[in-house]
């Protein structure tokens, strides 16, 4: 396949756009940049701050220990620190620069119960406002579709931003300064393959260091629920088991409160970890020339980028599993597989552990990781020895581009009567068979089961 010149700009406009530092995990920092820059709109400290979410934000804030907050967890505590602390020029490294009179001033200023913060709905799945009162003012900042997507602002009846409308519309099509509907696996391959390094190398090489040096702090320390330090603690020291770990021991630092930074990848630091990690340990290995592991990184970065696009930001399914499609494509790449051998280890993957679900940010996302990147890699040895699951079988399609895009794990399309058809049920009678539900914890879910007509009854049978 033949690229257009317009073509090779587009896929290094995507990286460029995509792969950006970020310190901890990027929906407490986009709380933190929102509150920051409606503090900055204040030009005065707050008497009054309050946080409106979409649910998926919620669900991903609520677990996570904020960076370089001492230790401090929750949306009150972003908000806050943001405030207190923040930097909005310095975007999703917004808090790199708090202090310790910072951090124990949020402390103090939660405890006086500042912060209130409320559940938006009929909003996009990524949606954040923040309002702050001071005795004379009141400012206002929204974020939309994407961490850093300033879409409105205003100070007291003034308008300063309003470009919601268009933001949907982009969002909608697609396109964020780039069109990502043009892409497809043999285009990005091509583009891999003939790039030339000089126009992209330094986000590479940046995504290289930043990442190996979370992945190394998740191995030398204790950190989170230290998932990458017990696989290499029981499992081994072979390529395979030294990839998982590497994979999940950034995200062990990464969801405890790590401030070291992280390039991320669709949105996620998470994901750029599990699209890094596992390449530069195969490419080790291997012993890969530089040049070969560095295309290997743009194949898997933009396989990562492809299928999210199809899922969507903030979506029902765990982002690590097209994270880990992207390393496992690119480890077939680099062991001299071609398009069809990396669809292969891509169908594999999806057709494994697609269904994974996001529950929210917190330290189990390390051992989602490095259940990815383990199918991932099985995937790939599958593929190398030509065996596939085949088309029909659960989400597999005729072919890779066509599974990527399947409707079962598109955007707002996998909804539970869909899970229920695609398994056979028929109603919450046979769901019971193979779920019970704690009502308590269910009711935490964001999801109404009500809605669905799934009952809190039963057992397991």
């Amino acid at each position: 396949m033949k690229l257009s010149e317009n073509d090779f700009k587009n896929y290094t406009a995507i990286l460029r756009e995509e792969l950006i530092p970020a310190m901890g995990c990027t929906e407490p920092i986009a709380i933190t940049y929102a509150a920051a820059m409606t503090r900055k709109l204040l030009r005065e400290m707050p008497i009054r701050i309050t946080v409106n979410c979409s649910g998926n934000i919620i669900k991903n804030v609520k677990g996570v220990t904020v960076p370089n907050s001492g230790g401090q967890k929750g949306i009150e505590v972003a908000a806050i620190l943001g405030m207190v602390g923040g930097d909005p020029d310095k975007k999703l490294e917004v808090i790199a620069g708090v202090t310790y009179e910072d951090r124990e001033e949020c402390r103090r200023l939660n405890e006086t119960k500042i912060c209130d913060v409320n559940l938006s709905e009929d909003v996009p799945n990524l949606y954040i406002e923040i309002i702050m009162e001071s005795e004379e003012h009141t400012t206002c900042v929204r974020i939309a579709y994407h961490h850093t997507d300033i879409v409105y602002m205003s100070k007291d009846q003034e308008v300063l931003r309003d470009v919601e409308h268009e933001v949907k519309e982009e969002a909608t099509q697609g396109i964020v300064c780039t069109n990502r509907n043009k892409m497809s696996l043999q285009g990005l391959l091509e583009y891999a393959n003939t790039i030339d390094l000089a126009e992209i190398k330094d986000v590479i090489q940046r995504q290289i260091e930043m990442n190996s040096r979370i992945s190394q702090e998740g191995l030398d320390n204790a950190w989170g629920a230290q998932i990458g330090k017990t696989i290499l603690g029981n499992w081994g020291h072979d390529v395979r088991t030294e990839a998982c770990a590497a994979a999940a021991a950034g995200s062990d630092a990464r969801m405890s409160g790590c401030p070291l930074p992280v390039v991320i990848n669709s949105g996620s630091g998470n994901q750029g970890i599990t699209v890094t990690m596992p390449v530069l340990v195969y490419a080790r290995e291997w012993k890969i020339s530089e040049e070969k592991m560095y295309r290997a990184l743009l194949v898997s970065n933009l396989v990562s980028i492809y299928i999210k696009h199809y899922i969507g930001a903030l979506f029902a399914f765990c982002g690590a599993v097209s994270a880990a499609c992207g390393s496992g494509a690119a480890i077939t790449f680099m062991a001299g597989g071609d398009y069809q051998h990396i669809g292969r280890t891509i169908t594999n993957t999806l057709a494994n552990v697609g269904g994974i679900v996001c529950d929210g940010a917190k330290s189990s996302c390390a051992a989602k990781i490095a259940a990815s990147v383990n199918a991932a890699l099985l995937a790939h040895y599958m593929s190398m020895s030509d065996k596939q699951f085949q088309a029909g079988e659960g989400i597999v399609e005729q072919d890779v581009e066509e599974t990527i895009k399947n409707s079962f794990i598109e955007e707002n399309n996998a909804g539970i009567q869909m899970v229920m058809d695609s398994l056979g049920h028929t109603d919450n009678t046979s769901v019971m068979k193979y779920l019970s539900f704690d009502e308590e914890r269910m009711r935490l879910c964001p999801l109404s089961l009500t809605q669905y007509s799934l009952l809190l009854e039963g057992g397991v049978e």
